[in-house]
């Protein structure tokens, strides 16, 4: 294969939709960086089992290993903050260092092409980190338009050939749970004084100097916590031994990402940049095996364009982030469409009996081809999975990627649904894969389950409805 880009390698798909419905692996522009052989395990599926580590959280306190998984942008010069106003919807001119922000970026029809943390590190300093589809976005713009501004990408671990032999700059640990305060104390020696969410602070760890934001997950307070990454190990050490007293337990990858889903963030939504003459040249300028090409389009729910699965930030619930009194791409697609109709996010909570349904068809020799349930986290993170979603047969929205928590003892989806759906109704998702793809790249289908489910809201988890951001 000779593809240099997504736009070359969308062209000798066929279109988006054949690239995007492909399995990706095989490909052998992909082979150095997806090699299973070459993707050493840092961070273990499960430190202790993932049900206690799920626990840990709500009922104790967990330390979670975020310093392989994310991408990270770093911005410097006197044109970072004006880069970032830019292109994003949120307005910066407040945005004081020492702090952090949401970052979402839309297309110029007003589409969501993703979303992100950006950090204020210092005047005219910035750092941008999440799954990567925004800081590939700013990435770009900083390269391509006219900025005086450094640009600096820290690509997340796993695509890194050889495993993780290459080092980042900093480590990323997050201490979460009700009895994250008292080791955070204990950590500095002292109260670490009155820090306001999404400020940040310093805090001193193993005779390591560290930064630390304050932030949150399923509704419980706590630090996240980065320094230099050849320190990594003496400060995780000195955590470890500090948090004995308070029965930390550290978290592994399986248990990860079921917090997301108690605190209702919505983490599969396709970056719209696959059609379009606006887009062509950035996607000429994105290689194929960055992540836009590496994504693949799961589930059952059918469009006949790729447009049909992108979202808008009114679908999210990030219209509260939109400032229309500065200038920023897109702007002016987004304001018109402020009165069209918009999904909303909720929770879905399967029903038992369907859910056990599904696991008796797994186990039934020469049963129905059904798609697995994984458990406890059924969602690839290269994955974008879009589920039907129906009340007496009529589409009312997608579900999305789907987890089993210990805490509320319940499998949950995520999804968007549209405005005649509300919390206590009954929908029902059609579980399964609709497969496709091109050559030898292809998914088979399989049979369409339907799973009920109670529409329940979004953070699901009470604690993070009601407590999480109170201040």
């Amino acid at each position: 294969m000779t593809t240099q880009s997504l736009e070359s390698l969308l062209t000798e798909a066929g279109g988006p939709l054949r690239l995007l419905r492909a399995h990706k692996y095989a490909r052998p522009d992909a082979r150095d960086e997806f090699q299973p052989q070459q993707i050493i395990p840092v961070i273990p599926g499960e430190f202790s089992l993932w049900e206690r580590e799920t626990r840990a959280w709500r009922e104790r306190v967990a330390l979670f290993d975020q310093t392989h998984h994310m991408s990270g942008l770093f911005l410097s010069g006197p044109d970072a903050m004006r880069l970032l106003s830019d292109f994003a919807i949120n307005d910066f001119t407040t945005f004081r260092p020492n702090s952090a922000r949401q970052i979402v970026c839309v297309t110029e029809r007003g589409d969501m092409i993703g979303d992100g943390i950006v950090f204020h590190l210092a005047p005219r300093q910035f750092s941008v980190f999440g799954a990567g589809f925004v800081q590939n976005w700013l990435m770009y713009q900083a390269q391509t338009g006219d900025y005086d501004v450094e640009a600096r990408y820290d690509r997340k671990a796993p695509v890194y050939p050889n495993g993780f032999a290459h080092d980042r700059p900093d480590f990323r640990y997050q201490i979460q749970g009700p009895r994250a305060a008292a080791l955070i104390e204990k950590l500095n020696g002292g109260p670490l004084g009155d820090v306001k969410f999404f400020h940040m602070t310093e805090i001193t760890i193993g005779g390591v100097r560290c930064r630390a934001l304050r932030h949150g997950m399923a509704g419980v307070a706590g630090l996240e916590i980065w320094g230099p990454y050849e320190k990594r190990e003496t400060v995780r050490d000195a955590i470890v031994a500090a948090g004995r007293e308070f029965e930390l337990e550290l978290v592994g990858g399986q248990a990860y990402l079921i917090g997301a889903i108690e605190s209702g963030w919505y983490q599969a939504v396709l970056p719209a940049i696959y059609e379009g003459e606006e887009m062509r040249a950035y996607r000429e300028w994105l290689p194929a095996n960055a992540g836009e090409g590496m994504i693949r389009l799961s589930g059952s729910l059918a469009h006949d364009r790729v447009e049909g699965y992108y979202r808008s930030p009114f679908d999210l619930g990030y219209d509260r982030l939109i400032h229309a009194d500065h200038d920023f791409y897109g702007r002016d697609a987004l304001l018109r469409r402020a009165a069209d109709p918009r999904l909303t996010k909720v929770t879905l909570q399967w029903d038992p009996e369907d859910a056990a349904a599904l696991l008796r068809e797994m186990l039934t020799p020469g049963g129905r081809d059904v798609r697995f349930l994984h458990l406890p986290v059924m969602c690839d993170k290269l994955d974008k999975h879009y589920d039907t979603l129906t009340v007496d047969g009529r589409s009312v929205g997608n579900s999305a990627y789907t987890a089993y928590t210990a805490n509320e003892r319940s499998l949950l989806s995520m999804a968007l649904v549209d405005d005649t759906v509300r919390v206590g109704d009954e929908v029902v998702i059609g579980w399964g894969e609709l497969g496709g793809g091109y050559d030898g790249y292809r998914v088979e289908p399989t049979d369409i389950v339907p799973i009920r489910a109670i529409v329940s809201p979004a953070p699901y988890s009470r604690v993070a409805r009601e407590d999480y951001r109170r201040d």
